[in-house]
């Protein structure tokens, strides 16, 4: 055993300790009226960071701010790796489904419970000890490092986008590490090469100038929100395949291999039904669940808005109806072209007796990365040696934009190694890591960095 892991058991229960620490502080990015609580996380970051060996700074922004540390002193002939991750959390409502304040991090059958301990405190906390560990007990490190830790996250990574282009000569490194995933088991570790892209919009029908009394008018006057169903109800076709002409032309298409790795992580029908609350899936018939979820894209529909909708009831028929709209895209769609497809099927199945107007309103990048690269098997080792069994390749339905934007602008090759479990409630009341995952993820992260050097 390396002096590294054998240094990283003795100080367990301090590092735990350390990580309670940082899981009280309230850093919710969404909310104004927690920004000096998470300039307070960024300021502790720094304060960590420092005192482990690193040079680290707070960098502010327009928004929260950026922390940004580096260790360069093991040569130039040693790999670099830049360290992502996040200390934003989602805010903590519904409040009242919480079994204990999600502030104060509690301890109970192996796991902590805090907000921000799974999503993303616990996982990017854990790099932070492995660095310790290797610099306290060996003197130095393998490989050189630098971090950089945004606290926008959960409401954009807006500064990041931007920080990210301007800085290439700084942030230039040899692989990306991030830790912001999951695993299903303990047992079976998984290593995330793909997310999905994401596009968000807005889509406008407006009818007559004003509300209208419906005994008056109704039969002449074609209600807006029954023409925003009409026209929502054409998205789709009946095989549960988006409508939308042209929509799969960039899709890349998953072959024979892809599509068998997909199935070693088996699909269990009663567990997504547990999960979901569903009587049955829904979707495209030729692709399996896991393949709908990571591999193809989506239109969804998240919300419907118009008329009357208070307590009691009011004859009105509204001058306009409201659908919020999103896509999840993948390899290797692009998210202005996709809008402009859907915005122009919408103006072609809009009825003659309404307007409608489809705005774009965001969009971030999907990631495909390569599992045959050096860092990539460099984590394949990693994970056998942390957790004994070796990794799944796996997609990810989900979106990460900022993966996107390190391989385009820094052409850095991006290894997303997960710590947490699926389990672990993250977004959600009682949000929680399992305490054994936590330890067996520093000495997983310790093998990485050492495979890397190995593999220069």
């Amino acid at each position: 055993m390396s002096d590294a892991l054998t240094y990283a058991q003795q100080e367990r229960e301090r590092f735990k300790q350390e990580l309670h620490e940082f899981l009280r502080i309230p850093s919710i990015s969404t909310d104004p009226t927690y920004k000096e609580q998470v300039a307070q996380a960024a300021d502790w970051l720094v304060a960590h960071l420092k005192g482990i060996g690193l040079q680290a700074e707070r960098i502010d922004t327009d928004g929260h701010p950026l922390v940004y540390a580096e260790w360069l002193e093991a040569g130039d002939d040693a790999p670099t790796v830049l360290i992502y991750g996040h200390y934003d959390v989602q805010p903590v409502d519904p409040i009242d489904l919480w079994e204990t304040a999600p502030f104060e991090p509690s301890e109970r059958e192996g796991k902590i419970y805090a907000r921000g301990a799974t999503d993303d405190k616990g996982q990017l906390f854990i790099h932070l000890k492995a660095v310790e560990a290797l610099l306290k007990a060996e003197g130095r490190l393998p490989i050189n490092v630098k971090f950089l830790l945004e606290g926008e996250e959960e409401s954009g990574s807006r500064s990041i986008s931007a920080f990210v282009p301007a800085n290439k000569d700084k942030l230039k490194a040899d692989v990306c590490v991030v830790s912001d995933s999951s695993m299903p088991a303990p047992d079976r570790p998984k290593i995330l090469h793909a997310l999905r892209g994401i596009l968000a919009m807005e889509l406008h029908v407006n009818g007559p100038k004003g509300d209208l009394h419906s005994g008056m008018y109704g039969g002449t006057v074609h209600n807006p929100a029954q023409a925003i169903a009409e026209i929502v109800a054409k998205l789709h076709n009946e095989d549960g395949s988006v409508a939308v002409p042209g929509f799969y032309d960039d899709v890349l298409p998953l072959d024979e291999e892809e599509r068998a790795r997909l199935a070693e992580t088996p699909e269990d029908l009663a567990e997504w039904r547990e999960k979901t609350g569903a009587p049955a899936p829904w979707g495209e018939p030729t692709y399996s669940l896991r393949e709908r979820i990571g591999a193809r894209p989506t239109l969804e529909v998240n919300g419907i808005s118009g008329g009357y909708t208070a307590e009691g009831f009011k004859t009105v028929i509204p001058a306009k109806a409201t659908a919020k709209l999103s896509c999840r895209l993948v390899a290797k769609q692009d998210a202005h072209r996709i809008y402009e497809q859907i915005r122009d099927y919408i103006a072609s199945i809009t009825p003659h007796t309404v307007h409608s107007e489809l705005i774009m309103l965001d969009s971030g990048p999907w990631a495909l990365i390569d599992i045959n690269t050096p860092p990539m098997q460099a984590a394949v080792k990693a994970y056998k040696a942390g957790f004994g069994a070796e990794p799944i390749f796996s997609r990810e339905g989900g979106s990460i934009p900022i993966v996107a934007g390190f391989q385009a602008e820094l052409n850095t090759p991006v290894v997303m190694m997960g710590f947490g479990l699926d389990t672990d409630n993250l977004h959600a009341p009682n949000e929680h890591m399992v305490i054994d995952q936590f330890y067996k993820g520093i000495d997983t992260a310790i093998h990485f960095y050492k495979a890397l050097a190995e593999e220069a």
